[in-house]
C-alpha cells in the first residue's frame, strides 16, 4: 500500500476530528465565577438525555451534547454559553436530584412544566449526586442568596 492511498484516510480523519462538537467553553466571567465558588466536578462533551413530560401523552425526549459544572454554591448545564440548567443561591425551587443506576437524573420545575436531565458522569454517580442535592439544597435554603 503506498503513501498516495493513505491520503483519503488521513481526511476522513481529519473530517471526523472536526466535526467533534465542543460544549465546554464559558466566558472569562462564568470561568471566573465558577472558579472562585470552587469547582467540585466537571464534565465537558457529555451525552445527555432530555426529557419533558415523561409518561405523559405528549412526552418528548432527545439526546443532546453538553456539559455540566458543578460548585459548591452553583450547577450550570450548558452548550458552551448557552445555559441549559442553571441553579444558583435563590434559585433552588422546583429542583431535585436522583441518582438511577449509574445515571443522575436532574428534574427541574413540576407539573406540566417538568423536564429531566440525565447524564452518566465520567465518576462517583455517589458523589455527583450528593454533591448536586447539596447545591439544590444551599440554594433552597439560602432565597436571598447570601452565604
Amino acid at each position: 500500500m503506498g503513501f498516495r492511498s493513505w491520503g483519503p484516510a488521513f481526511a476522513l480523519v481529519a473530517l471526523v476530528w472536526g466535526c467533534r462538537q465542543e460544549t465546554g467553553r464559558l466566558g472569562p466571567g462564568q470561568e471566573q465565577r465558577f472558579a472562585a465558588e470552587g469547582i467540585l466536578h466537571r464534565a465537558d462533551n457529555l451525552r445527555f438525555r432530555w426529557t419533558a413530560g415523561a409518561g405523559r401523552r405528549g412526552g418528548t425526549w432527545e439526546d443532546r451534547l453538553a456539559s455540566i459544572v458543578v460548585t459548591r454554591q452553583s450547577l450550570l448545564i450548558h452548550k458552551n454559553e448557552k445555559v441549559g440548567v442553571e441553579v444558583t443561591p435563590g434559585r433552588g425551587r422546583g429542583y431535585e436530584v436522583h441518582r438511577d443506576g449509574e445515571r443522575v437524573r436532574i428534574s427541574v420545575g413540576s407539573g406540566r412544566s417538568l423536564e429531566t436531565w440525565s447524564f452518566v458522569p465520567p465518576d462517583s454517580p455517589d458523589a455527583w449526586t450528593q454533591d448536586i442535592r447539596a447545591v439544590i439544597r444551599g440554594a433552597t435554603a439560602n432565597p436571598a442568596g447570601r452565604r
